[in-house]
């Protein structure tokens, strides 16, 4: 809903959370903040929502997240599945790979799900139910020890934590002063999304092309038999030269573009905000593309936006209900860690479409944690990350996704069952396990044993289903062995003293 929709709005707001930037970073923290029971205002300067462009694909770590959260199933019938990187020189294809997308473990998807931006946003926009204040600009924010004051021209919202995931030029980020540095490498890029009628061999993959020894083109296939293309151009940017050179790149085949919906043009920057939260009393949040920016080489820009999100909503969840700020400490260490490394990598293949396409793909290769989501992983120096490791969990890593089998034969996979907020402690281990209270209501014990029928297999309780569900997945066969999954599904602690873990997490609140 948006708020022209609705006829005298409010010229005050006082709510838990306010996101500034009705994209998908912000669009994202706001469903997931309302699942957690904040209460949520969204302001964006824009007129409306985004109509056509932008970003083009959801990689395997975001698809499993949003189907965490139910919004995936209906993009997945929206969108293409492509899980192949080709490259073409000379009339013809010289090469495909697409191992780094089937030797994905534990995961239902292993490719690119090709869809726009705009769809991707309405998903949101109506999964979250509340009214965006569109055409609503940030003037000021003002933030003390118990609250933060975001004034635009007709609306003012108090709130206990203010969100920046206002793009780029964010306001938010400069109106707090928070230094945004990088380099703005000298390339410029255009971006065309267009219908086709040619007779060069369509087919469902990212094809990279290449010409006097560079991969200056790229082609995405999209939704609706749209085609993305990427251009790398001397001179001046226009859609007239961006036509020809791809013209040029697909020789000798005929390309007639019968139907452009966007083309848009973009410098190249690489820059990570200093800090993600405000110094002084640690009430405003940077995420998205406020936060760190750089090529969308490797597709990774709305895909960071939105890990960004699931790792901020929970914690800002436990913030303002402990009232204590101090528990967004980590999500500034690991998600400017992240950051950071998502920019070295597009860095990397933007500056390597000045070499042949083979060595432009070899990078992706070489990078394809990043590329497909699944490889990025937390550091080991905050409490919610900590050291230790059993079969496929490994702390800081992303939690694997298994099977579960009820007793009518149906099946369920962890994301589907994981209730996002909460760390799940999976233990087959007689230990008490010791929470203190100030995180309680963010804690479920699953217990876990061994099935009686099969020595390979476990049961698994869990609070609210009314069976105990089973699994093959390796939960600790032959010892003892419990493991702590964060409410963003990641794996915080494998290990034999759970307790401590928890107690090292009611201790971050300390840590400001």
């Amino acid at each position: 809903m948006t708020s022209e929709a609705v006829a005298g709005r409010p010229k005050e707001l006082e709510v838990d959370v306010c996101i500034i930037g009705a994209g998908p970073t912000g669009l994202t923290t706001a469903l997931l903040a309302s699942k957690l029971g904040l209460s949520v205002c969204i302001v964006d300067r824009a007129e409306g929502r985004l109509q056509v462009g932008r970003a083009d694909a959801l990689n395997a770590r975001t698809q499993q997240l949003l189907d965490n959260i139910g919004i995936l199933p209906g993009l997945l019938a929206l969108g293409v599945k492509c899980n192949t990187s080709s490259t073409y020189k000379d009339g013809d294809f010289t090469s495909r790979q697409s191992k780094w997308w089937t030797s994905l473990t534990n995961s239902r998807f292993k490719e690119f799900l090709m869809i726009a931006q705009p769809e991707v946003e309405q998903a949101l926009v109506d999964g979250l139910g509340i009214f965006v204040y569109y055409n609503t600009e940030v003037e000021s924010i003002e933030e003390s020890a118990s609250e933060v004051l975001t004034m635009c021209h007709d609306l003012t919202i108090r709130s206990k934590y203010t969100v920046g995931a206002d793009g780029a030029h964010s306001a938010t980020r400069k109106l707090v002063g928070i230094e945004f540095s990088g380099t703005k490498p000298n390339m410029r890029w255009a971006v065309l999304d267009t219908f086709l009628k040619t007779d060069f061999p369509v087919c469902c993959e990212i094809i990279a092309f290449e010409k006097d020894g560079q991969s200056r083109v790229s082609w995405i296939p999209r939704e609706r038999g749209l085609a993305r293309f990427y251009v790398l151009l001397d001179g001046e940017i226009t859609q007239e030269n961006t036509e020809r050179s791809i013209r040029e790149h697909m020789a000798p085949y005929n390309v007639e573009f019968v139907g452009t919906e966007w083309f848009s043009q973009f410098d190249v920057q690489e820059r990570v905000a200093r800090t993600f939260i405000s110094r002084g009393n640690h009430r405003i949040v940077l995420a998205g593309d406020a936060a760190h920016v750089h090529s969308v080489n490797g597709g990774q820009g709305l895909n960071t936006g939105i890990s960004d999100a699931f790792a901020l909503a929970w914690r800002l969840n436990m913030a303002s209900k402990n009232e204590n700020p101090a528990f967004l400490n980590s999500y500034d260490e690991e998600r400017r860690t992240v950051a950071q490394g998502v920019v070295d990598i597009a860095g990397k293949l933007v500056r390597s479409t000045m070499r042949t396409a083979e060595e432009y793909v070899s990078i992706i290769e070489k990078h394809a944690g990043n590329i497909t989501g699944m490889g990025i992983t937390y550091p080991m120096t905050t409490p919610f990350a900590v050291p230790g490791c059993y079969g496929e969990f490994v702390a800081g890593a992303r939690c694997p996704d298994f099977p579960f089998t009820r007793s009518d034969g149906s099946v369920e996979f962890l994301y589907q069952i994981f209730e996002y907020g909460k760390f799940v402690v999976l233990s087959n281990s007689a230990l008490q396990l010791i929470i203190p209270t100030s995180i309680s209501q963010y804690v479920l014990e699953w217990k876990v044993s061994l099935a009686e029928t099969r020595f390979d297999s476990f049961k698994v309780e869990i609070p609210g289903e009314e069976k105990v569900l089973s699994t093959t997945f390796d939960l600790g066969k032959g010892e003892d062995i419990t493991v702590i999954i964060r409410p963003d599904l990641y794996v915080g602690y494998v290990g034999l003293d759970p307790s401590s873990y928890c107690q090292g997490i009611a201790l971050s609140s300390f840590s400001l």
